[in-house]
């Protein structure tokens, strides 16, 4: 083994961290050796006595390791919230992943619910054009006593599912008054249809 491998790793961000607070301690002593030096020479100028400084203090070990372990005690701080930011980030995915699978629930439900209705239209319009083909097949004396029991808008609409022919012989069976109300209503049906 080389001598390199042999010594432990320290790591690296303790080691930038102290590096960092020396040099900035040494920024402080010379801006404020500086500003001392400027303002001595003021007085100094003013009155003709030196001025004393005082003695300089250092970075001690026992600053050097309480600083060390506020750095240390910020850093678990921010991993924490670093946790709890992920954790809330976790829980959002599974909210939306939940969102997600309900709105393809519910695009199944609707597709479903869709074709049901389209089966309930096709089997309804089914039923009506077999009953039409009922009363088309009908001796129009006997469709016509039926239909001068139906309501003019009922009748209507079967008379306009007939052929003309069907339809005509069968009007011709009715009452007048209610011949008349049915064709009024046939008549009327198309009216609000734009000509354009």
């Amino acid at each position: 083994m080389t001598r390199a491998t042999q010594v432990k790793r320290r790591p690296k961000g303790v080691l930038l961290i102290l590096a960092a607070l020396l040099v900035g301690s040494g920024v402080l002593r010379i801006g404020d050796s500086a500003g001392q030096a400027i303002a001595g020479g003021s007085q100094q100028s003013e009155r003709s006595e030196p001025v004393a400084e005082g003695p300089s203090e250092c970075l001690t070990e026992r600053d050097a390791s309480a600083l060390l372990e506020a750095f240390r005690d910020r850093e678990a701080q921010v991993a924490e919230r670093e946790n709890r930011v992920e954790d809330r980030l976790q829980a959002l995915r599974v909210a939306e992943a939940q969102i997600e699978q309900r709105l393809q629930e519910l695009r199944a439900a609707e597709e479903a619910l869709a074709a049901t209705l389209s089966l309930a239209d096709t089997a309804a319009e089914t039923d009506l054009e077999q009953l039409t083909q009922v009363y088309q097949n009908m001796k129009p004396r006997d469709a016509a006593a039926l239909f001068e029991e139906m309501s003019p808008d009922f009748a209507a609409g079967f008379l306009g599912r007939m052929r003309p022919d069907a339809a005509a012989a069968v009007m011709a069976g009715l009452e007048p008054g209610t011949a008349y109300s049915i064709s009024v209503v046939l008549a009327g049906r198309n009216a609000n249809v734009p000509s354009d």
